[in-house]
């Protein structure tokens, strides 16, 4: 049988190259949990192989189960009838079987039912559900509603909570987005608020909730009366049949498997969830970790999907008496969509294992002050950890979700006129994979999120130990390549911020980010292909398209272009 886990040499590399140690350790309570829990690992190697069988299940279920499924699920769509949501036929089989197979509480801990998996390995999990349908991601993927109630509830919630998740009978929703909150989250309106006893309830709207009519929900709301900015905002959790009426279901360009919804809040009974007056500053800015990560795992999976349609099709087509494979500018495209692929995965599975880190450092820290013990060292860790979330994320979900629409605008490309009907997937992974760097921030705000480490320039040392390495045969000229477009960073922000103009400097942020992104992957890249040859092709189309691209994106800055944006008001009257 097909195995979306197996049968990927690329997967297979990332998963075997993990450094995992630590984070394993630390989730693990240094293998004690071994003790209490029979199927708990009793070291590295024996959690590793844990991990190992538990993706090979994910990827016999992603390839022979729910991929045949998505276009029957895509075609019928999730349905709102008289204010109840109901899933595609397909979905509902789907969820039922991974709730059999134990996946819906992969990290959730043991003691709630679930299978205590590090982040990223659940990233992986995702990536394959993501291939088969990238719908369904949209449910799977909201397992962070249990981990943020894990993270920031008292135990009664969570005992109340998350055994529901992990069993599969609950599923949840992040409910954020307001009509007029939508990136600005500042603006939230919502109101939370107290009865004589002090029992909590909340009272609104809420608008494009992905999986709304999900069992839990966990809201952002207005808690402290006269607020307007994010200091009154505080999270809630509640019951979906609680008096949370769906008022309709939108009707999307894809991803119709999962219904987004517009929910109204009568006097829905709620628990505060942490402290008030944390709920965006603190709770949702952690939970957006995860979220840019799984809407990058996603992409990822709609990309894979996308060059296994267009490489078997292209081998297929035969034009001119021969297979369109053979024709160098349809090779070519395939070519770059591996390239695309594989750097895209390299840089995706790095930024898991800091997220991974910094929240087990996190728990780390929790732990010992309960004990009485010192943290200062782990304090300093923490610090670093998550100034490289906060870099590695945002550009994930950047270059991710472009890449997944231009490798899907290719792989349509390639399958010519037929590509544009509803009979081959291809055509509904290009639209499924539109909104990818829409959701959960857009691009845009990717790049706004990202400036302000890359101004700072935080990879400088590691950039620099980099430089002074000595790598083997042909890759010392990479290495070259590295430099140089580093240089020509270095510059530009040199340029830039000489320049002392905002404007100029959010507009040429794009291009900064971009500059800076080169030389996280590239270096990434050079890493791998100095362990494996296979990676060496993968490393030099990668850099040496890379240092062309540094080149346009350093001319665009001091080249003046940018200047037009003065007289915007004037070029852009109709």
């Amino acid at each position: 049988m097909a195995n979306f886990f197996l049968e990927n040499p690329d997967l297979q590399f990332h998963f075997n190259r993990f450094k995992l140690e630590e984070i394993v350790g630390i989730a693990e309570d240094d293998y004690e949990q071994s003790r209490t829990y029979r199927y708990a690992p009793v070291n590295y190697a024996d959690a590793i192989e844990n991990y190992r069988k538990v993706l090979e299940v994910v990827g016999e279920l992603a390839a022979n189960r729910i991929a045949p499924r998505a276009a029957d699920v895509d075609h019928e769509g999730a349905q709102w009838h008289d204010g109840k949501v109901s899933y595609a036929a397909g979905t509902q089989k789907n969820l039922e079987e991974l709730s059999q197979a134990d996946l819906m509480g992969m990290i959730l801990p043991r003691k709630y039912g679930g299978l205590n998996f590090p982040f990223t390995m659940y990233m992986m999990a995702t990536e394959m559900i993501s291939r088969a349908d990238a719908s369904l991601m949209n449910i799977f993927g909201l397992q962070d509603i249990g981990d943020t109630i894990r993270k920031f509830g008292n135990e009664a919630q969570r005992e109340e909570f998350l055994p529901g998740f992990c069993t599969g009978e609950y599923t949840g929703a992040m409910a954020l987005t307001e009509p007029d909150a939508g990136s600005d989250l500042q603006a939230v309106k919502l109101q939370a608020y107290q009865n004589a006893e002090g029992k909590w309830f909340l009272k609104g709207m809420k608008r494009f909730i992905t999986n709304g009519n999900g069992d839990v929900l966990v809201v952002l709301a207005r808690s402290e009366s006269g607020t307007k900015d994010g200091r009154g905002l505080s999270i809630f959790a509640c019951y979906g049949r609680d008096g949370v009426v769906v008022r309709r279901i939108e009707n999307k360009l894809g991803i119709h498997g999962s219904p987004t919804c517009e929910l109204q809040f009568n006097d829905v009974p709620a628990q505060l969830v942490g402290s008030r007056k944390f709920g965006l500053i603190k709770y949702t800015i952690d939970l957006m970790y995860r979220a840019r990560m799984g809407v990058s795992a996603q992409a990822l999976g709609i990309s894979q999907a996308a060059y296994e349609e267009a490489l078997v099709y292209a081998k297929d087509r035969v034009q001119f008496g021969k297979s369109i494979y053979t024709f160098p500018a349809v090779s070519n495209m395939l070519i770059e969509m591996r390239v695309t692929l594989e750097m895209n995965r390299s840089l995706f599975y790095r930024a898991a294992q800091v997220v991974d880190r910094k929240e087990k450092i996190e728990e780390l820290i929790e732990k010992r002050k309960e004990e009485g013990k010192p943290v200062t060292e782990l304090v300093q860790d923490l610090r670093q950890v998550t100034a490289m979330a906060g870099l590695m994320t945002p550009l994930s979900k950047y270059i991710l979700t472009e890449s997944a629409n231009k490798i899907t605008y290719d792989a349509l490309q390639i399958h010519g006129g037929t590509g544009y009907m509803k009979e081959f997937r291809v055509e509904r992974l290009a639209r499924d994979a539109r909104i990818t760097n829409i959701y959960e921030g857009t691009s845009q705000l990717q790049i706004v999120a990202l400036y302000g480490s890359v101004i700072n320039d935080i990879m400088r040392a590691e950039f620099e130990k980099n430089e002074a390495r000595e790598y083997r045969g042909g890759l010392t000229q990479l290495a070259a390549s590295l430099k140089e477009i580093r240089g020509l960073f270095i510059d530009c922000l040199r340029y830039v911020n000489e320049k002392k103009d905002k404007t100029y400097q959010e507009v040429a942020a794009k291009d900064l980010v971009e500059l800076y992104g080169y030389l996280v992957i590239g270096y990434l890249l050079l890493d791998e292909a100095e362990e494996n040859d296979r990676k060496v092709f993968i490393a030099n189309r990668y850099i040496l398209t890379s240092l062309a691209s540094a080149r346009r994106n350093a001319e665009s800055i001091k080249s003046g272009v940018f200047t037009d944006l003065l007289h915007a008001d004037s070029i852009l009257q109709v």
